[in-house]
């Protein structure tokens, strides 16, 4: 903002399709929505035809319940469905079958972390409701119409409201990345949003830094990505606080995300839940969710990332940065808790040491996936370094080789007879070598040209071919150097 004489009220819904084989409330197949032939998977339910009735997905109950548990949420234990009424091309029952008063979780809370620190953000609930279609806007020789696709209609939706608790971008980004960890290391969702498996909308108000009173809202709707989010709220932060200034007034809209033009747009004006019209389900009864029912999803839970993070801390000693590496991708952790596993006696940061840079720099370069990689010949690899069977440079060759290959890094080094060398006798007639080769470079050194003794070390270990101790030569060198002083 311009100045520091306003002060933002961000609260995010966030509609994340859940990662179930059917829709929420038929049979009929979740199909990828960019390859599957349009109107392909729909029935009569999902249509919404006379005489049809839904049923409710039990599958895409337990995985909502998961993420209001991992949202610290409660679980209510009974539901009610409801409808809501509007009317949209890509609707086609005119109505949505959701929850309203009484959703699936509520009161609940996700701690972010920030430049300022760890905050708590509330999360006022979290309830299921299905997708709707998707309309495709076409203009072709001068005339403009819609197509519309209903294989999304039906789809399971689990819509998480927090409250307007984030006054900065940068809190609505950690949200937003922690919410997208969280349901993605449940399975939850794919969190694909590219695909439209996680949409954002912003609800904003802006109000005087001494005024407790929210100002005017305006929500801005389906914001398919971080870097839209983030322009679309920074843009209307910037229009209220401007009109705030002048002595304007807010007006609550609904509005959406230019990206050609870079600004909002407004859709329609005032719109509260009255509008809707909402009403209990005829045709479903309430959803009861039972404590053994909750039990056993509870028990089904993984250790969060927050609980990860403290241990690897606390138990392990890896930093900040590295732990985000880890735990940004489940199948991370599981590669790097399966190491820990083949190779208890390693320290758990050279494991991550060697995964971070030149595994992952491998996988990046070949487009391969980290399960891809047998642990256990990574981590038998990390040991003849970590060992001294082999030296740290020519680890690098044989991680590339074994990744390639399949081979072990055993049978490599066997092959190829790169067993390091650290024979002292053998060291230090290669040094004196060396020393003898180049007395230019040693009286250099010797009148206080000391970079050159990196040099030096250099013509040693390509005497070497690589395979020498690094420790050992540099001892060495830095022994018989001294010597000539």
């Amino acid at each position: 903002m311009a100045n520091n004489q306003y002060k933002a009220d961000i609260g995010l819904e966030v509609h994340v399709e859940l990662a179930t084989r059917s829709k929420m409330f038929c049979s009929c197949a979740v199909v990828d929505p960019i390859s599957a032939p349009p109107n392909t998977a729909v029935c009569p339910v999902c249509c919404g035809m006379p005489g049809v009735l839904p049923v409710i997905n039990r599958n895409a109950v337990e995985l909502a319940i998961k993420a209001g548990l991992a949202l610290n949420c409660q679980i209510a234990e009974t539901s009610i469905f409801a409808r809501k009424n509007y009317f949209y091309p890509d609707l086609p029952k005119g109505y949505q079958i959701s929850q309203y008063e009484y959703p699936l979780a509520y009161d609940g809370f996700m701690l972010i972390r920030t430049s300022q620190g760890e905050k708590r953000i509330r999360v006022r609930r979290a309830h299921l409701e299905e997708d709707t279609g998707k309309l495709t806007h076409m203009n072709e020789n001068g005339e403009t119409y819609s197509l519309v696709n209903l294989n999304r209609a039906g789809v399971p939706l689990l819509e998480i409201v927090s409250e307007p608790d984030m006054h900065t971008v940068e809190e609505v980004l950690a949200y937003s990345h922690e919410l997208r960890l969280l349901l993605r290391w449940l399975g939850v969702s794919s969190g694909d949003m590219e695909k439209g498996s996680m949409r954002f909308e912003a609800n904003l108000s802006m109000r005087p830094v001494d005024c407790e009173e929210l100002g005017t809202r305006v929500e801005v709707k389906n914001l398919n990505s971080f870097r839209a989010m983030e322009l679309a709220i920074l843009y209307q932060m910037k229009m209220q606080e401007e009109t705030l200034s002048r002595g304007g007034k807010v007006e609550q809209q609904t509005l959406g995300w230019s990206e050609a033009n870079n600004k909002t747009v407004v859709q329609r004006s005032k719109e509260d839940a009255n509008d809707y019209r909402y009403f209990p389900e005829p045709d479903l009864p309430p959803l009861v969710v039972d404590s053994p029912w909750l039990q056993a999803v509870k028990a089904s839970m993984p250790e969060m990332p927050a609980a990860k993070r403290a241990r690897y801390a606390g138990e392990m000693g890896l930093n900040g940065e590295d732990i985000e590496r880890l735990v940004e991708e489940k199948e991370n952790v599981r590669f790097f808790e399966d190491c820990l596993a083949a190779a208890p006696a390693l320290n758990p940061k050279t494991i991550v040491n060697w995964m971070l840079t030149d595994l992952f720099a491998w996988l990046n370069i070949n487009g391969k996936a980290i399960d891809t990689v047998d642990p256990k010949l990574f981590v038998q690899l990390v040991e003849a370094v970590d060992e001294g069977v082999i030296n740290q440079s020519t680890g690098k060759e044989v991680l590339v080789e074994m990744l390639e290959s399949g081979k072990t890094p055993s049978a490599i080094i066997e092959a190829k007879g790169l067993h390091q060398i650290s024979d002292n006798s053998l060291i230090t007639s290669l040094v004196s070598s060396v020393l003898q080769a180049n007395p230019k470079e040693v009286q250099s050194y010797l009148a206080g040209k000391e970079t050159l003794a990196n040099w030096l070390f250099g013509q040693v270990m390509r005497e070497a071919q690589g395979k020498a101790n690094p420790q050992v030569v540099k001892t060495e060198l830095q022994r018989q150097l001294d010597a000539m002083k």
